[in-house]
C-alpha cells in the first residue's frame, strides 16, 4: 500500500494577475510564501516519508515547507513539471481569448483534443505524470509519498485515477496549496481527499489565506 499526495504549490502574483504560468518559473507571491509555511504548521494529512517536487521555484519552495518539517530533502523531478502553455504563457486569459479564440474554447470543452499554440496536449500531460507516478508507487512500497505540482498536472492525474475522460480536467478544483490523497492498494486506487485547504483555515488570519488560496 502506498499513499499518495499531491500538494499544489502557493499562490504567485501571475494566479493574481490571471496571466498562463506553465512551464515559466515564477516566484511565490509573499501570500504564497505564508500559505506554504501555513501548510506546513498546520500539516494535518499523516507523516511524509519522501517528498518529490516539480523543479520549478513555485513548487520547490513549497515542498521544502514540507520537506522541512518532517527532516526530509526535495528530490526535484522533471516530469512533475506543469504543462507547456506555449505561446500563452505569461498571457493575461483575455489576451488568448482574443488571439487564439478556437484554443482557448477547447481548452474548457475539449481538452482532450487540444493542442496549445507551441505547447503541449493535455493527453501527452497526463500521460508523462502517470508514467512517473506508478514508477514511485513501486518504487516506495509502504511508504507516503508527497508530490508538489501545479493545477494542471494534478487534475490530469486525478482524471486519470478516477478513471474521468481527461476532457474533463477542469472539473476538478485545485486550490493554491490544496492537498489531495490518493491510496494505491494493489489494483485498488481510491480518492480519499480532494482540495483540502484545512490548513489554512487554522491559520491565524486563515479566512483570507484560504480566499486567496481559491483566486486561482
Amino acid at each position: 500500500m502506498v499513499k499518495l499526495l499531491l500538494i499544489r504549490h502557493g499562490q504567485t502574483e501571475w494566479n493574481i494577475t490571471g496571466r498562463y504560468q506553465g512551464q515559466s518559473d515564477v516566484e511565490l507571491s509573499e501570500d504564497g510564501k505564508e500559505q506554504a509555511r501555513q501548510l506546513a504548521k498546520n500539516f494535518a494529512y499523516g507523516n511524509v516519508d519522501v517528498v518529490y517536487s516539480s523543479p520549478l521555484k513555485r513548487a520547490m519552495f513549497t515542498a521544502k515547507a514540507v520537506a522541512d518539517k518532517f527532516g526530509l530533502e526535495v528530490i526535484p523531478e522533471e516530469s512533475f513539471k506543469e504543462i507547456n502553455f506555449g505561446d500563452w504563457e505569461g498571457c493575461h486569459y483575455t489576451e488568448i481569448q482574443d488571439r487564439w479564440p478556437e484554443e482557448f474554447n477547447l481548452l474548457f470543452n475539449g481538452a482532450d483534443v487540444l493542442q496549445i499554440p507551441g505547447g503541449e496536449s493535455f493527453p501527452k500531460l497526463q500521460k508523462r505524470a502517470m508514467k512517473k507516478i506508478h514508477e514511485l508507487v513501486e518504487k516506495h512500497e509502504g511508504k507516503t509519498i508527497a508530490i508538489v505540482a501545479h493545477g494542471a498536472i494534478i487534475r490530469a492525474i486525478l482524471t486519470a485515477v478516477l478513471g474521468m475522460p481527461v476532457k474533463n480536467v477542469w472539473k476538478i478544483r485545485q486550490d493554491n496549496t490544496a492537498v489531495n490523497l490518493v491510496r494505491f492498494d494493489g489494483d485498488m486506487v481510491n480518492v480519499e481527499l480532494m482540495n483540502s485547504t484545512f490548513h489554512l483555515e487554522k491559520a491565524p488570519i486563515g479566512g483570507n489565506l484560504q480566499a486567496l488560496s481559491q483566486k486561482n
